[in-house]
Order: C-alpha cells, then structure tokens, then sequence
C-alpha cells in the first residue's frame, strides 16, 4: 500500500491499481498491450473489489483500464491449459454483488470476456469512440462467461441475437440506443465523467442494477419461438458449417426459457463442447496464422521502410480500379494511369459507382464518395507517376506488356520507390531483372478479385528484392485492410498453384466419368463457396479464350465455341434460368462423353470420398512441394492464403491443418491407392512422405 501524491490511498495487486477519490474508489487496469483477462488480470480486479469491499470510506467503485482500450477479452492462450485461480467468475461475482455500485468506464473497444465483465457492473459508460462486442463467434465459440444471458437481457433478444451470432463490434452511439450504455461522456475525460457518473447514482440513490436480474426484454419474446426460427432461416448459408452460431442461438433460448442460472449451466455446458472441437481449434488457429504471416524471419525489426505517401497504378480495369479503391479508402492519394481516356474514364466511372453503391447502403456519406474520389487523378502520361513511392502494375498478363511497362517505370518513377507487380502466375524474377536497373525495388504485389472486396495480398519476393521493398509492401497491404502472406517465386506463387493442382485431378475425374456438378458438390459440401465448373461459370469461360486460335481441343473451348460461355450467356458447364440458378447440363454432358469417347475411355461411377481426397489430397501435395522449395515460409502461410483468397473454409483450418486432422500418413496411403489415377506426371511430396513416416505434422495448435 502507498500513499499517492494527493493523499489517496493506493492498493497495487496484480494487474489492477485501487486508489480512492473522495468517497469513489478506482480501480484500474493495466495489462498491455490490450488488457486481456489473463490471470494477472482478473486477479486485480480480485483484489481490487476486495478492497473496495473492506474500505468504509468508499461509497461506489469505478473500473477503468489504462492504455489504448478497455478489457479486450479473454487471453485465448489459455484456451485448452488448466485453470490459474482466480477465475473470471469469481471476479465477476465480486463486482455484480458488491454492496457499492460499480460503474464500467468504457474506452477503445469492449469486447468478449471484457464486455461480460462489463455487464456484471451495475452501470456502464463510455466515450464515443469506443465499440462493444460478443466476437467469441469468430474463433469458433460462445461467449463462455454470462454474455448469452446478460446481454439479451439488457438490448432484447433480437439485438442480442444479432451481436452474438454475428460478432459485431457496435458504436457507442448504437449501445446508447440499445440500453447497452448508460451514457456517453466526452473524449479524453472519461475518468473524470466516470467518478462523476459515480457520484450521480449515489446523490439520487439509484438502485444496485443486477443485470441477470432484469426480465422485462427476454419476457417480450417469450413463447415466440418464431424469433429464433427466423435468425437460423435468414443465416443458414452464413453460418453453414459452423457449430458456434447455432450453440449461441440455443444460448438466448435459453436465457429467455429458463432461469439465469440454468441459462450459465447451458452456455457453460455448449462452450465446452465448442472449445474442444476440432472446428473451434480451427479457427482458433486461423486467427495465430493470420497474425504469424505478418512476421517476416530474418529481416530486422528496424528495417526502414517507404514512406507511402503517393500511389501509381497502371491499369484502370476491374483489378487496376480496385487496387485504388484500397489507397482512396485509407486516404492515400493515387495516380490512375491508362492507355485510352476512353478506357480511363470507364475505370473512374466504376469506382464512383462502387462508391455511391455503399453510400445508398448508408456505409458512408454522399461527402465521403466526393472526398474519396477527389483522392484519384486519371491520367493518360506514365510520366505522371514520376514522384510516387509506390507503383502497381495491374494490366493482363503479358510478360512482354509487363516488361516493357517496368523498363519505362525504371526510367521515370524516382530513386528508392517500390515498383509492384500485380502478376498472378509469371515470373517476377525475370521482371526485375530483364527490365529494370534497380530489380532490388521490384516486389510483387498479388490482388485478388474483386480488389476492393478479398482479403488476401499475396506479397511475391524476388531474388533481389531488398528488405526494404519486401517490408513496405507487408505494411502497406495492413495499412489497406489487406491479410497478406510472403510467397516466393514459381509459377502461380502459392494459391494459383494450389489451385492448378486441384484443377489438374477435377478434369482428369472428368475424363473418367464424373460430371462438374458432381465434383461441384461434394467441394460445396466441404465448404467450399462452390466448385471449380461453378467458379468458371462465374467468371466466364472466355477468361483467356481466343476465337481465332480456338481448336476444339478441350471441354472448355469446344462450350466457348457453342457461345457457352459462363452464367453471362445463360449457359457455360451448367444450363441457367433468367435467374442464373443453375441446373445440369444435358449439352455439357454429351460434349464430355464425347471427348471420353475420342480417347477410347469409359464411364465409371466415381465415389464422393473418391472426388474429395482427389482433389484436397492434390492440394495438400502441392502445399508440402512448395514448403519443400521454401515457396512458402510456414505451413500456416499456405492456409492464410488459401482461407483469405479462396474460401476455404474457416472451421476446416486451411489445407495443411485439414490434412493434420486426416493423419498425413492417411493422405499418403489414399495418394498411393489412386497411384496411376493422380496423372502420368503426379508425384507425392518426398516431404510429405517423410513427414508422415515420422508422424508429424505441417502445423502447431
């Protein structure tokens, strides 16, 4: 115990400080980097409310954290290890049966564990900028501490439902609205309005609110079962998959059918369950491998770094307009360049478009299109991006093209810019090096579309790229809200040659009899968002295709050439209706057949189990071969790119971790089984045969 420089006593246990105001004790929080209610943690508060307990001279108690946010959470390290005493309950127990209210004084974001224990104070008030949340739905579970029970009861069920099965973050302004908050207080005197706050409920004798004690919101939907019907209904593609959404579901029912106490037994008794399967695992370990491929082994923490003040982008088509977009997001100015002001104007067009789209969806302002589009200058000169510090190539793909726009990009843009590329297969090396002077600046820089939706940047290093361009780039995709994962240099880098893996087993089951929407279907089933006949459709046969030098030699040019082109002509492997739902295609059929029949072969009936393993065997192949020639850095890597840029499914972890599920040794055998099948140039993985032999696995949960 010391005593502080104004004469407040102040207590310090574990990670909580009490020191007491007049007749307001405060008790602060403070575990960087985001106050996760980790032992230390919870045994502050602990100690803390117990200190508020033994003090006569505290009237009511003000929880506060320090540092950039408010409890963040449950610490998710913890997850699966043997309890540390204190438990988050007993820290909760302390603050709801206090004898003294206690008001949460809320600043950056509440979430999870943190919210929860928010909602165990009598009263709660926050700054403007600060946001609540549920998002235990993300990782694969429930809110395991009250969450599903208190917060029904303060915002009513269907606002609860939302929040909880959907892990928003909500503005304070909206928790104000919903009964969440209490009150709003100015930025930077949250302290101040807290113990004020504090003050208030004492000088007009508010009551101890006990939130578990509040029933008026849940009755309002009791016996009216129709509220959760509708929630699974209009989510059931959403939440495909996933066990977490419908176990918070049953959670609310819970709460609003029951007692407080057997609505704790159901979330305690569904979080268990949850947290020890193999999806929640998943995604547990989705989340570590998002934030591993940030880190780049063997560059310096201190690496400097390009200033990114200006972006070039050449190209101003569906990829060129969408990488733009990103920097106009972030409030990066850019450099649109094109080839014809025809061309140009269009690209401008479709951003203004994209844009105003969001504003009629109320995302942001009519002011904020004008403020975003006032970010991008169009232009037909190259010379134009001569002071920028970053230049995106995004025309097609073209080596010559690309060439010839790097060695102009070389003579124009200033020394100790980067200089992208937005290839999706060729040959950076050969980029950097056959084209410009200065190939350590070269890196590239793989968008997916559409640009300004996906996730994933693939960050391709060269031979030469420098430390420097390698890192701004990694930077600069967080900076735009990108995940993005290092890949080495090999002909579609690591998701395209993945997927060409997959591609190679889909069509040779094809010739041996299966039909696109078989395979479409079992992938759809997995969890795929859909197959890879469906994802042609989509994007259009004709991606790629020419008329003049088409030669009826494959599936795919013999349906282009009968103007089957893809959803956009009503018929590409599939037959589509005005509504473009799709329906199996008698044409496809025969033109399949036929192309079996030219080559002597016959139709066989081929399994599910048979079209699965083929395919994501394949893949895990591929993933174990690029690990070998160090295309990836980390297994996880490969899962990053293949969940962020393919839709993989987040519950099955990522090809790799879905093959440590299935036992490696189990994929190596069925490999075997199928021998010939795989293709006359199929090969297993040495590494991958290895591995298995010695019982390992690609990945660490």
């Amino acid at each position: 115990m010391t005593i502080t420089n104004n004469g407040a006593v102040s207590e310090t246990s574990g990670a909580g400080t009490f020191t007491v105001e007049g007749d307001i004790g405060i008790l602060t929080i403070d575990y960087p980097p985001v106050n996760a209610l980790s032992q230390a943690t919870r045994q502050g508060i602990v100690s803390g409310m117990q200190a508020a307990a033994a003090n006569p001279d505290v009237k009511a108690v003000v929880l506060i954290c320090a540092g950039r946010t408010f409890l963040a959470g449950a610490d998710i390290t913890e997850f699966g290890k043997p309890p540390k005493a204190p438990s988050l309950r007993e820290a909760q127990d302390l603050i709801e049966n206090s004898s003294k209210p206690v008001i949460a004084a809320i600043h950056g974001t509440a979430l999870g564990g943190g919210l929860e224990v928010a909602m165990c104070c009598h009263y709660r008030v926050g700054v403007e900028s600060a946001k609540c949340g549920l998002p235990e739905v993300l990782i694969g579970v429930l809110p395991g501490a009250g969450g599903t029970q208190r917060l029904p009861r303060l915002v009513g069920v269907e606002k609860g439902l939302d929040m909880i099965v959907n892990g928003t973050h909500v503005p304070a302004k909206e928790c104000l609205a919903m009964g969440l908050l209490d009150a709003l207080v100015p930025e930077g005197e949250l302290r101040s309005s807290a113990i004020a706050f504090a003050k208030k409920v004492l000088a007009e004798n508010r009551p101890l609110r006990k939130v578990r004690d509040l029933d008026d919101k849940i009755a309002a939907v009791r016996g009216k079962p129709e509220i959760f019907a509708a929630v699974r209904k209009a989510n059931a593609k959403k939440f495909r998959g996933l066990p977490a959404p419908e176990a918070c579901i049953q959670c609310v029912e819970a709460a609003v059918n029951g007692s407080f106490e057997d609505g704790l037994a159901t979330e305690r008794r569904l979080f268990q369950q949850l947290v020890t399967g193999t999806e929640s695992i998943a995604q547990r370990y989705a989340f570590f491998a998002q934030r591993e491929a940030a880190k780049i082994p063997g560059i310096p923490a201190d690496t400097p770094l390009v200033d990114v003040k200006k972006v070039g982008i050449i190209g101003a088509g569906t990829m060129g307009g969408g990488i733009a977009m990103n920097f106009a997001n972030v409030g990066i100015p850019v450099i649109l360049v094109e080839t014809a002001q025809a061309a140009l104007d269009r690209g401008l067009g479709v951003i203004r478009k994209n844009y105003e789209n969001s504003a009629k969806k109320g995302r942001f302002t009519q002011e904020e299109v004008e403020k975003r589009m006032a970010l991008l200058t169009g232009t037909l000169e190259m010379e134009q991006l001569a002071d920028c510090d970053l230049v995106i190539e995004a025309v097609f793909e073209n080596m010559a093209v690309k060439k010839e726009i790097f060695g102009k990009l070389d003579r124009i843009v200033k020394p100790g810019a980067v200089l992208a590329t937005n290839t999706s297969a060729l040959d950076v090396n050969e980029i950097a090096s056959a084209a410009t002077s200065r190939p350590e600046a070269v890196v590239g820089m793989h968008f997916f579309s559409p640009a300004n939706v996906m996730k994933l940047l693939e960050v391709v290093r060269g031979a030469k790229t420098s430390d420097t361009a390698l890192a701004t780039a990694m930077h600069i995709g967080k900076k735009i809200g990108k995940v993005a994962a290092i890949s080495g240099v090999c002909p579609g880098f690591i998701g395209n040659r993945i997927l060409s893996a997959r591609g190679a087993q889909a069509h040779a089951m094809l010739m041996e009899g299966a039909m696109p929407w078989d395979i479409d279907q079992v992938l759809y089933d997995f969890g795929m968002p859909m197959g890879p006949y469906a994802m042609s459709d989509l994007a259009g046969l004709d991606l790629g295709w020419s008329k003049d030098k088409s030669k009826s030699s494959t599936i795919r040019e013999v349906l282009c050439e009968m103007d089957r082109r893809g959803q956009k002509t009503g018929a590409g492997y599939y037959d589509y209706d005005e509504n473009r739902n799709a329906r199996p295609s008698e044409v496809t059929k025969k033109v399949i057949l036929d192309f079996m029949a030219k080559e002597g072969r016959t139709p066989r009936e081929i399994g599910k189990d048979e079209i699965l393993e083929r395919c994501i065997y394949a893949m895990v192949n591929e993933g174990a071969k690029i690990l070998e020639e160090g295309i990836a850095l980390r297994a996880s890597d490969i899962d990053v790119v293949w969940l962020n840029g393919y839709g993989w499914p987040v519950y099955r972890g990522g090809p790799m971790f879905y093959a440590d599920t299935v036992g490696l040794d189990n994929v190596v055998a069925k490999l075997k089984e199928y021998g010939p099948r795989m293709g006359a140039n199929f090969k297993i993985s040495p590494l991958l045969e290895k591995m298995a032999a010695d019982g390992k696995k690609f990945v660490r949960t």
